[in-house]
């Protein structure tokens, strides 16, 4: 059996993996053990009570972390006329019709949002098979598909965060880089939790948020204390 590699025990000693920690402890385990040669993303994994192959189960939703990404968001937006030109001005990456329709059928795909007005939505449809499965297809429920194109536009460069539950139970994000202060991890991860409990669906019985786990893109998972995060609505 190959030896653990130095980085990975030097985490081991730091990590209990049998201990459930307070959220800022969390944070500052992430960020001290974030030694890759690059800025690593702080990601959030969540173990949800629900099965997502009911509709009344579905989990999805989207949240403005209070300190941003640290991502560089490119924005695609549906949109004619004097909405075409507010989206623009808001800072979008692309703005088109079915110009950009084509565009995208031919294979583009360098962006990491879509944002449509609600009567581009016809033309939007028929990208289903090429959005859908990158879960880029945009929806009412999480704000991509509104006449206000700029604010969605300016939500998504400030920090706008969509999760959607995977057919396993769990929802992954980003909430943040390992550069950013403890503070301001914490908070995002706080407003992430909290915008993630105000999701929970009709359908959804007993415990909702079962297992909480941080980490950096090259770390090990650091278990949250689930007593952290309040499942009432």
């Amino acid at each position: 059996m190959a030896k653990a590699g130095k980085r990975t025990r030097a985490i081991a000693e730091t990590v209990d993996k049998n201990k459930a920690y307070t959220i800022t402890d969390a944070v500052k385990l992430v960020k001290s053990n974030a030694k890759a040669k690059f800025d690593e993303t702080v990601e959030i994994a969540v173990n949800l009570g629900v099965d997502p192959k009911y509709a009344d189960q579905m989990v999805r939703g989207v949240v403005n972390l209070p300190a941003g990404t640290g991502k560089d968001i490119r924005v695609a937006v549906f949109a004619k006329d004097k909405k075409a030109e507010e989206a623009t001005a808001a800072g979008a990456d692309i703005v088109g019709a079915e110009d950009l329709m084509e565009k995208i059928n031919g294979g583009f795909m360098d962006f990491d949002r879509v944002i449509a007005t609600p009567d581009m939505m016809g033309l939007v449809g028929r990208l289903g098979k090429v959005l859908g499965p990158r879960g880029l297809m945009p929806n009412p429920k999480v704000g991509t598909v509104t006449p206000n194109v700029a604010q969605a536009v300016k939500d998504a460069k400030s920090g706008s965060v969509e999760f959607r539950v995977e057919k396993a139970g769990i929802i992954h994000a980003g909430v943040g880089k390992a550069s950013f202060a403890e503070g301001d991890i914490e908070k995002n991860v706080k407003a992430f939790l909290d915008a993630l409990v105000k999701a929970r669906p009709s359908g959804a019985k007993g415990t909702f948020v079962k297992k909480i786990s941080l980490s950096s893109t090259m770390g090990a998972g650091i278990v949250i204390d689930t007593a952290e995060v309040s499942q009432k609505v």
